[in-house]
């Protein structure tokens, strides 16, 4: 589960106006943190396969978005890849 304060900074990092908080940008960032999270909790409970069906899900949306913003706005793409390089994401 993600805290409102980590949530805060991955919408400030990612957040194109100071008030959005729902564009593809925002929300690759917060799915990665998701997947982050649940990653670390399926290397330690290997047989949860509900949380582990769940993850691969998130991987999908994450990917629809990522694919969504590489055909509409190419240096959009670009840049959310390289934010989530240096946030550890990828």
């Amino acid at each position: 589960m993600i805290t409102k304060e980590t949530k805060g900074k991955l919408i400030k990092a990612f957040a194109i106006t100071p008030n959005d908080v729902g564009s593809c940008q925002v929300q690759v960032a917060i799915l990665s943190e998701r997947i982050r999270q649940i990653s670390e909790h399926l290397q330690k409970a290997r047989k949860d396969y509900h949380s582990q069906r769940g993850l691969l899900q998130m991987i999908g949306k994450r990917r629809s978005f990522l694919n969504y913003l590489k055909k509409n706005d190419q240096p959009a793409h670009a840049k959310v890849l390289n934010n989530l390089k240096e946030h550890g994401y990828l």
